[in-house]
């Protein structure tokens, strides 16, 4: 078996190597205040295709987290695909994705447990944006039952190395 070359849409993801430290802010609901957070991210490749995020971070009232972010490019689908797990939840969050024309922004769209926590699912982006080598963002919405995507959760990441 012939392993692929890695195209443009893998480079672009290789971007996110490396050590990062972040800060976030969450949003859980109207009438509860923000939650802010601090963690740190370590990126490395797999094999050139994939990127596997591990990241860590502190939860509101103690105590850490542990999370685990894969992204790759499956070239027949043409969508940047992936997954998202951390150790403060039970569900499996599958990504597919495309970058914007400029390639700056990768939006990853997900479905997962609704916050009206009633057995339901709904849909749900992680986009991720560079604003340069160094600095990127990633940030949280979900699709409200009138069709207005709702920002919740927004983290600006800084490269250590």
């Amino acid at each position: 078996m012939q392993i692929p070359e890695p195209q443009m849409e893998h480079q672009w993801l290789h971007r996110l190597i490396g050590e990062w430290t972040f800060e976030g802010e969450c949003n859980m609901g109207p009438d509860q205040p923000p939650i802010k957070n601090t963690g740190r991210e370590t990126v490395r490749s797999l094999g050139g295709l994939w990127t596997v995020g591990e990241g860590e971070n502190e939860m509101p009232g103690g105590g850490t987290s542990q999370s685990l972010m894969t992204l790759g490019y499956d070239p027949q689908l043409q969508r940047f695909v992936g997954t998202f797990i951390a150790g403060c939840m039970t569900w499996l969050w599958p990504y597919n994705g495309s970058l914007d024309a400029d390639k700056k922004v990768l939006t990853l769209d997900s479905e997962g447990p609704s916050f009206a926590d009633d057995g339901t699912l709904a849909k749900y982006q992680d986009i991720i944006e560079f604003l340069d080598d160094d600095l990127r963002t990633l940030s949280s919405q979900y699709l409200n039952a009138d069709g207005k995507w709702v920002p919740f959760m927004k983290a600006r990441y800084q490269r250590v190395k």
